[in-house]
């Protein structure tokens, strides 16, 4: 039923909705019941093979073919290669093993398969000693959001607790840059390139928006054509005529790849529909826009060993990137990054450096939201829309009480879809399903901080102290 363009549901339809809801979460339940189950059962399997190959004097043949063995006679049945059931078994034992906390919370239904996988990437590189506590904190942060919201979070608190920095780490892995190509079917080859991180993120970024600048000019190219009914569209022989352009039927991917190609090999991309004359157009002027958390401290010159490794940062939407390339991204770049700043003890956000010139509310809502605030989105804010949780035409006021980023897709659920959102102090959002459910969205926790001792307010300030300176399965 639509009145007004806004979904409403009828009674009956909210009461099989809500039904639907529970049978859901009952099936998702059992099903996670299940895999916990499964995977006891396979790592007990492996256990089984330690057990028959003990004591044997060529110990590791013997356990080599009594796993074989073992996992053929699990996988045929199944209709499973030994193979791929050995490779279950393995996975399975790394699991009840190394992380039994995690599965004891996803048997409980307490997290997703997908925030298993988080866990285990995250803490893949920490030492053995080191995986109680990391895993004790993962479970608490992924039983109250989505993996996407605590992927993050995740790797970069696996960051602090892995005994070598993750500077270092950085400064090996960076000697691996590269690009490959491979050649594919058809007349077709891939390009692969490896870099840090924000590089990485910031070419993704604007490919996106030279991409969205194409699909924007051709649709009012379509729109133009069809209101000339079919008679010539424009004056300027330099930019594409519009008949042409409206008849571009790439797909988003497609233009992506084909911009991409442009940027590499004639640095500006080469069908712009927005260039004039001999200079460039809008679409070759755009540059890059990533938005990185870093803590106070990290701006600072590198910390030698008595004062411990730089804190990682965060790119926002990405994954975590070494303090050495948050500075140097800070003295270099003017124009396509915003930072901001986090205090050195408690994490909570000093100010921002909108280094591109924003409104400061703008900023202040950057900083505060980070990502789409509908509950498990984190596409990051700089890609979102400010919304009036009240809206302005109804007396909503613009003010950071009353405004938070959503990206276009939830922006569109609350204007049409039935879900209703309510702002509380401190950026609060209270949200409500069609079906009556509530689900409160905390602004993010700083996902990157420094405390080397307990936080006191009420101590006094140390003699010259200033403010500091400008985060195949086993299933």
């Amino acid at each position: 039923m639509y009145s007004n363009g806004v979904i409403e549901f009828s009674e009956a339809q909210t009461a099989e909705l809500t039904a639907i809801v529970a049978a859901v979460q009952q099936a998702d339940a059992a099903l996670a019941a299940a895999e916990a189950s499964r995977v006891r059962a396979l790592a007990r399997a492996g256990e089984l093979a330690r057990e028959v190959s003990a004591g044997k004097p060529s110990r590791v043949r013997e356990h080599d073919m009594a796993l074989r063995s073992i996992a053929a006679t699990i996988g045929v049945p199944a209709r499973v290669s030994d193979r791929s059931m050995q490779r279950q078994i393995g996975d399975a034992t790394v699991l009840a093993e190394r992380y039994p906390g995690t599965l004891e919370a996803r048997g409980r239904g307490e997290i997703t398969r997908q925030h298993v996988y988080a866990i285990q990437d995250a803490a893949a590189d920490l030492p053995d000693d080191a995986v109680p506590a990391f895993e004790a904190e993962a479970l608490e942060r992924c039983r109250r959001d989505t993996v996407g919201r605590v992927k993050a979070e995740l790797e970069i608190l696996a960051q602090r607790m892995h005994p070598r920095s993750f500077a270092e780490r950085h400064a090996s892995a960076r000697e691996d840059r590269r690009i490959t190509t491979g050649r594919l079917p058809d007349g077709m080859s891939g390009l692969y390139l490896v870099g840090p991180t924000p590089m990485i993120a910031g070419i993704d970024d604007r490919l996106n928006q030279v991409t969205t600048g194409i699909i924007d000019a051709r649709t009012a190219a379509i729109a133009a054509v069809n209101a000339a009914g079919g008679a010539p569209v424009g004056d300027d022989d330099a930019r594409i005529p519009a008949q042409i352009l409206a008849t571009d039927t790439r797909t988003r991917a497609q233009i992506r790849a084909d911009v991409a190609v442009d940027l590499l090999l004639a640095g500006s991309p080469v069908a712009d529909p927005t260039a004039m004359g001999d200079g460039p157009g809008t679409l070759g002027a755009i540059r890059a826009k990533i938005q990185v958390v870093v803590p106070a401290l990290s701006l600072l010159k590198p910390q030698g060993d008595e004062n411990g490794p730089a804190e990682p940062a965060d790119l926002v939407g990405y994954s975590p990137i070494d303090a050495e390339t948050a500075r140097a991204i800070a003295e270099a770049c003017d124009t396509w990054w915003e930072r901001l700043v986090t205090h050195p003890a408690t994490g909570a956000v000093l100010h921002t450096d909108g280094y591109q010139r924003t409104a400061a509310i703008d900023r202040y809502l950057r900083a505060r939201d980070r990502h789409c605030r509908f509950p498990g989105c984190r596409l990051p804010a700089i890609r979102c829309e400010v919304d009036h949780t009240i809206d302005y035409a109804l007396g909503g006021k613009t003010d950071v009480c009353n405004l938070a980023h959503l990206c276009q897709r939830h922006h569109s659920m609350k204007q049409f879809a039935g879900w209703k959102v309510k702002q509380l102090d401190g950026g609060i959002l209270e949200w409500t399903s069609p079906v009556g459910t509530t689900y409160t969205d905390y602004p993010p926790t700083p996902g990157v901080h420094f405390a080397p001792d307990p936080y006191d307010p009420d101590a006094p300030p140390p003699p010259d102290a200033g403010p500091p300176d400008a985060s195949d399965a086993p299933f």
